[in-house]
């Protein structure tokens, strides 16, 4: 099994200078091998009418868990991108109640990641929605070799 390269920390101050728009939104709760704990702290701009927390939302939050799940396990990628998501809405979640992300890897290739991600509304015990992503890694670029001399 591979070793942790980023701890939640680390993720979080990635997340910070890679996606200023929305590190606020996030905060990493447990970080393991192929897993992570994510927590979306809900406010009101992530909210629609009937004061329950929007889709858009919910698929933000599962596309950040399985990408700080990815991080952690290869470290700093800030082009690795999502290149699949299956998404299943299965609950309204609590009024105004943040929402946890469990988060595990299940695949980790070279090129690819897939995740599996369930989503919990705070003090609820059954999920509220599910997520599958895939991932595309990008590789490793090789430095660029010095300019030949005429």
């Amino acid at each position: 099994m591979r070793d942790i390269v980023m701890d939640g920390p680390a993720l979080e101050a990635f997340c910070k200078e890679a996606f200023p728009q929305v590190h606020q939104d996030f905060a990493v709760e447990e970080v393991a091998p192929m897993r992570v704990r994510v927590r979306l702290k809900v406010a009101e701009r992530h909210l629609r009418p009937g004061g329950t927390v929007s889709g858009p939302s919910m698929f933000a939050l599962a596309d950040v868990a399985v990408y700080f799940a990815l991080l952690a396990m290869i470290g700093p990628k800030a082009l690795a991108v999502t290149t699949n998501c299956s998404m299943d809405f299965m609950r309204k979640p609590a009024a105004h109640a943040d929402l946890i992300a469990e988060t595990r890897l299940l695949k980790l290739g070279r090129a690819l990641a897939v995740g599996d991600v369930l989503i919990f509304s705070a003090g609820m015990e059954a999920p509220v929605a599910r997520a599958t992503m895939t991932y595309s890694i990008p590789p490793d670029r090789p430095a660029a070799a010095p300019a030949a001399t005429p």
